[in-house]
């Protein structure tokens, strides 16, 4: 999986937008980062999930969950985009959109799925 292919799921979703930040392609949600591309080009960086949550995952699948001393203590997995496939990474990602997108959006989008 790369970043492209993420984004062409992604940007299916309602008030998702292309962006960055720090540097690297990110997807916005009403300005706020749903994901971004860490700099090393292979490695999402996924915001809401919790440090314990992230525990399980990084214990479960060493190969594709991760992260470094720098989010250590912030609620953030990295997620290997080379060893993963969509149905690992979009549940992530459709659960921070859905923290992120406006109420009408969400029912929109349910309503259509």
């Amino acid at each position: 999986m790369t970043f492209d292919d993420v984004r062409k799921f992604a940007l299916t979703w309602p008030e998702v937008e292309d962006g960055s930040s720090y540097g690297t392609p990110a997807l916005k949600v009403r300005k706020k980062m749903l994901v971004r591309l860490k700099e090393d080009g292979d490695s999402l960086v996924v915001p809401d999930v919790s440090i314990d949550e992230r525990a399980v995952l990084v214990e479960s699948q060493p190969r594709i969950f991760y992260f470094t001393d720098h989010y250590s203590d912030y609620p953030i997995v990295l997620i290997r985009l080379s060893r993963a496939k969509r149905a690992i990474v979009e549940p992530y990602l459709r659960r921070r959109w859905r923290s992120l997108a406006s109420k009408a959006a969400r029912a929109a989008f349910d309503a259509g799925a």
